[in-house]
């Protein structure tokens, strides 16, 4: 018995997973992948982690490196950042928690009557790496150097 995922959309992404040769984990209680992946930036790695439903999955990679939540400047540019970075985005978004300063970014993949093929698979799971190595200076120049989001965003755009 499982938590409500589809099994079919789990067996094609374990299929992408196996044949691209991810190393992974995958909770069969909770629908929920997980693996990491090295990208080009600074962050040099992202954590994944994909929750799969009866009809969809959300594939969400998570920064290594935290916004300073206590330091109320470094989010309000940061959040200001995330937005400007947004505006515009065809695939997913950037989401900023102020609570405790993580970054990640989310890609949903509505299957609503049908499974996903590996081009929507690989899609999903490579947009947040290649929106990172893109958006990645800009947030470091935000978190560490005092940059502002309007003068960080432009460095990535």
């Amino acid at each position: 018995m499982n938590a409500g995922y589809s099994e079919e959309i789990v067996e094609v992404i374990r299929n992408f997973l196996i044949e691209d040769d991810w190393k992974f984990e995958f909770d069969e209680e909770r629908g929920i992948f997980r693996f990491g992946v090295a990208i080009e930036s600074k962050l040099k790695h992202l954590r994944y982690f994909v929750p799969v439903r009866s009809d969809a999955y959300t594939v969400y990679a998570i920064s290594p490196i935290e916004a300073d939540s206590d330091d109320k400047d470094v989010i309000r540019e940061m959040a200001e950042f995330i937005c400007r970075a947004n505006y515009g985005l065809r695939n997913g978004n950037f989401e900023l928690d102020v609570t405790d300063g993580e970054i990640r970014y989310k890609t949903f993949v509505d299957c609503d009557g049908i499974i996903p093929t590996e081009e929507i698979i690989k899609g999903s799971i490579i947009i947040p790496s290649v929106m990172f190595d893109r958006y990645a200076p800009g947030m470091l120049d935000v978190m560490f150097k005092g940059a502002t989001a309007e003068e960080a965003i432009s460095k990535c755009e």
